[in-house]
């Protein structure tokens, strides 16, 4: 087991309408909750921040920022097509937020960190 709490974003509508709105070239592919949602990026928190739904939330309020960049940086890299501001607000009414408190790996080699 992993000492770490899985958060995993589930798109709303509002964003999903903003991911087809924005999009800069005419003719590409209009995209659905499923297609949104079928493949997400995975944040690692610490245990002790995914440990119930009061340290969950806390933890989103002081980190939705990022997190909010990171998912509107994956499809649009330009952040003038990017909404404003990005509050809070925005990310409740954009995402659902999953956690998950198991983790298990089942790789016998060390973990590769990238950074946040």
């Amino acid at each position: 087991m992993v000492n770490r709490t899985a958060l995993i974003l589930r798109y709303k509508e509002p964003a999903i309408r903003w991911i087809n709105e924005s999009d800069p070239v005419e003719g590409n592919m209009i995209f659905t909750e499923q297609h949104v949602n079928t493949e997400r990026t995975v944040y690692l928190i610490s245990e002790d921040d995914g440990e119930n739904a009061e340290t969950q939330q806390a933890w989103v309020k002081r980190n939705f920022r990022q997190l909010l960049e990171s998912e509107l940086e994956g499809w649009y890299t330009d952040p003038d097509l990017w909404p404003k501001p990005l509050t809070l607000k925005l990310f409740h009414k954009w995402f659902d937020t999953e956690f998950n408190t198991v983790i298990i790996d089942t790789v016998d080699e060390p973990l590769f960190d990238d950074g946040f």
